[in-house]
């Protein structure tokens, strides 16, 4: 098992791997030929890209780290939130609040990870 240090790392150097790739597109197909509005808001706008990318990256390394009952409840938890984000259709704002709330939700449980109950 992974000591807190060496996952500490490891997320560290993911969040670093996903601030590399900021130039490539978000988790999704910015090409397709049917985006729903907050797709198409967010392949338009370079910082919610960013934040996408970063979202995605980070959702798929504690996708990693988690337990396997831990690790339904977090796509669970996912799939709520992709469906709070098509709420917000082509509002920057709204769709910048959802991101951020996400990654903050995203950076507790990693927080949680190994810490005694």
């Amino acid at each position: 098992m992974m000591t807190t240090r060496a996952m500490t790392a490891a997320f560290g150097l993911a969040i670093l791997i996903s601030a590399s790739n900021m130039a490539r597109a978000a988790s999704f197909d910015c090409d397709a030929k049917e985006l729903k509005p907050d797709e198409k808001a967010i392949c338009d706008n370079r910082a919610l890209n960013d934040a996408d990318v970063r979202m995605a990256t980070t959702f798929e390394l504690l996708s990693g780290l988690l337990a396997m009952g831990s690790r339904g409840t977090l796509q669970d938890e996912q799939t709520a939130w992709l469906k709070k984000r098509q709420e917000c259709g082509a509002d920057a704002a709204c769709l910048k609040a959802a991101y951020d709330e996400r990654l903050k939700q995203l950076g507790e449980t990693y927080k949680n990870i190994n810490r005694p109950l």
